[in-house]
């Protein structure tokens, strides 16, 4: 079994994902994980990344090759994304939303590479990067990872912990795969 998890930024996707990986004993991928690693390579911030990604197609179309060539090459994996339920359609897709102050507060905590001054800065930040994705998705493949439409299963993660939502997604998933 595949399953996909998206979300906003600063839901919890990747330690979701990474417990849940290790739970079920399955492999775990990250297009985020993907996205740090070339940002950092080009001494890029997230964000900056972003901005070069609408003008250049190229770290997308990269991207999206090997998260399909993987759901139609490898089964049994947890993979984290905003996207990953468009490249894999024959996955399990959960969505986790999070309040803006709970994904910024996260934000700030957790990630180096996205060193943000503050809570408020964190929060415009969060919300410029999403957008900028979601009008390139609309753009690129008239996608839009917000539509809940697109999912088996949708859970807001606000105000319960990574252990508990990871406990709530083994419960909706499909008992019979």
């Amino acid at each position: 079994m595949i399953t996909t998890i998206s979300g906003v930024a600063g839901s919890g996707k990747s330690s979701v994902a990474k417990i849940l990986a290790k739970e079920l004993e399955y492999t775990h991928y990250s297009t985020g994980d993907m996205q740090r690693e070339i940002a950092k390579e080009k001494g890029l911030t997230i964000v900056e990344l972003g901005e070069l990604e609408k003008k250049d197609p190229s770290i997308d179309n990269m991207i999206d090759a090997k998260v399909e060539k993987l759901g139609k090459e490898k089964d049994n994996f947890v993979f984290d994304s905003w996207l990953a339920p468009l490249f894999i359609p024959n996955s399990f897709k959960i969505f986790l939303d999070t309040d803006i102050e709970t994904r910024a507060k996260r934000i700030c905590m957790k990630r180096e590479a996205e060193s943000y001054t503050n809570i408020e800065d964190a929060k415009l930040n969060i919300v410029k990067r999403e957008n900028s994705n979601r009008e390139r998705w609309m753009r690129y493949y008239n996608y839009d990872f917000k539509d809940l439409n697109n999912y088996d299963a949708i859970i807001d993660c606000s105000k319960i912990s990574i252990e508990e939502t990871v406990k709530l997604i083994k419960e909706k998933l499909p008992k019979n795969l």
